[in-house]
């Protein structure tokens, strides 16, 4: 019988490692599951984080039902036992930097839509390096440099984020939660997790993100293109201040 993984990383993205209890072990895949973890799997266009558990360094996270998975890294120690306890941790540098990504993002999302009311239609991110698709048709002139220098001017404000859990009921009479074109809500989410860039971006997420967006640092926008009629993709990466 599978036991849920308690998701610590949904209600504190700077919780950098805990003890957890070994529920279950896949020998032949060198996976574990945890009662509890801060480990981020891979998901809503974000990469898992990568650490250590038990002395094991985690290579990949992946979410399946209600557990977590850790990927330990082949060719190491013999793999921990069920009902061990374990001393868990991320690579606090690989998340800090996703977490300054995918704020990046939000902030990206708001501006757009909060001057052109424009959908985002996709978008991946890897640490300080993230692409995000809208629906424009055409960009406007000089689109490139305007949208940099508004999503900067948002980062220096210092705004801050602040997360809340929503019940599904409520937050579908609120269309500005779901701001991607296509809903990526799993039905069965009964309640959604609310990340609120106070006065710019309010949208469900589940993914880490920093406390205030000052400590995003700023974007530099490298590319746009065309990625068909009504698809607009813009590359960015984020630098310190």
């Amino acid at each position: 019988m599978s036991v849920p993984t308690e998701l610590l990383f949904l209600r504190d993205a700077y919780l950098r490692g805990i003890d957890a209890e070994i529920t279950a072990v896949d020998p032949d895949g060198r996976r574990v599951c945890l009662d509890r973890t801060v480990f981020y799997p891979t998901g809503g266009g974000q990469p898992h984080d990568t650490g250590v558990v038990a002395g094991h360094r985690v290579v990949d996270v992946r979410k399946e039902g209600d557990e977590v998975w850790h990927f330990l890294a082949p060719g190491e120690a013999d793999l921990p036992r069920v009902g061990q306890q374990a001393e868990t941790g991320v690579d606090w540098a690989r998340r800090h930097a996703l977490m300054r990504t995918h704020t990046a993002l939000h902030v990206l999302c708001g501006v757009i839509w909060n001057e052109w009311k424009v959908p985002v239609t996709g978008g991946n991110m890897e640490p300080l390096a993230a692409r995000m698709d809208f629906e424009f048709d055409p960009l406007p002139e000089g689109f490139g440099p305007t949208v940099e220098s508004l999503v900067n001017a948002e980062l220096v404000a210092g705004r801050p984020i602040e997360v809340s859990f929503v019940p599904r009921a409520e937050a579908v009479l609120d269309e500005d939660l779901i701001r991607t074109k296509v809903s990526l809500v799993p039905e069965s989410v009964e309640e959604l997790r609310v990340v609120d860039i106070v006065g710019l971006d309010r949208q469900a997420d589940g993914g880490t993100h920093v406390r205030t967006t000052d400590e995003v640092g700023r974007v530099v926008v490298v590319k746009t293109e065309s990625k068909g009629k009504a698809n607009k993709r813009i590359r960015l990466q984020v630098a310190d201040s």
